[in-house]
């Protein structure tokens, strides 16, 4: 499995290595110990969602709040989708930029999004279905929304017609709104976040983290290929 880095800090993108016969194919799309080496941090799912989509469906941008924050793996089970995340963490030395990625279910390809990222997706096919692995349950409340539209971000959804939208994303705060609002993730708590758990995990699986704690503004990288 190929792990790069994106453009925003600390999201990753994870491409399966398949194994093609006269049968179809096989491939291995999560090991939580490649992942963990890579984002410096432990990852531990606590909650599977599942959305299903139709074609030009725009979902986002959402997140969740810090505390008690949390990080996602999505992939496309079905369909096609145009993903996005967006680098909103105030003090992020990549404020604002975000990172597109194209998912289709027969590729496996997944993206790795951190706490105080945010994310959104545009369904490019009818049935489209994504995959949510979590690494914290869902709390009431703690749902942050961000208008995907929001012309300050120029995001490249590539939509050729109005899309499909819930009338909560709809009528979302831009980012001025909730950057005033207090709303959105601040770096140095999540980056202090990050390492004190990557810390405690190191001593428990033995890990190696700190050397590699100056990169992505304190998260710990190391890219492995399996």
């Amino acid at each position: 499995m190929r792990i790069t880095e994106t453009a925003v800090p600390g999201a990753f993108v994870l491409t399966p290595h398949h194994i093609v016969d006269a049968r179809g194919a096989f491939y291995e799309s999560f090991r939580v110990e490649s992942l963990e080496a890579a984002i410096g941090t432990p990852f531990r799912p606590e909650q599977v969602n599942f959305s299903v989509s139709a074609a030009n469906t725009l979902r986002g941008l959402h997140g969740v709040a810090v505390p008690p924050g949390q990080a996602k793996l999505v992939t496309c089970v079905r369909g096609a989708l145009r993903d996005m995340v967006v680098d909103l963490r105030v003090g992020s030395p990549t404020f604002g930029v975000f990172a597109g990625t194209l998912l289709e279910a027969g590729t496996g390809t997944s993206v790795y999004i951190p706490p105080g990222v945010m994310h959104g997706f545009l369904a490019l096919t009818d049935d489209t279905c994504i995959s949510y692995v979590l690494s914290t349950a869902h709390v009431p409340g703690t749902q942050i929304d961000i208008n995907p539209l929001d012309p300050a971000l120029g995001l490249p959804w590539g939509f050729t017609s109005p899309p499909l939208m819930s009338d909560k994303d709809t009528h979302a705060p831009d980012v001025a709104t909730a950057l005033a609002a207090g709303l959105l993730a601040r770096w140095d708590e999540v980056s202090s976040a990050a390492q004190l758990d990557a810390a405690a995990h190191a001593e428990v699986r033995g890990l190696v983290v700190g050397d590699a704690g100056e990169h992505a503004g304190g998260h710990a990288v190391q890219r492995r290929d399996t």
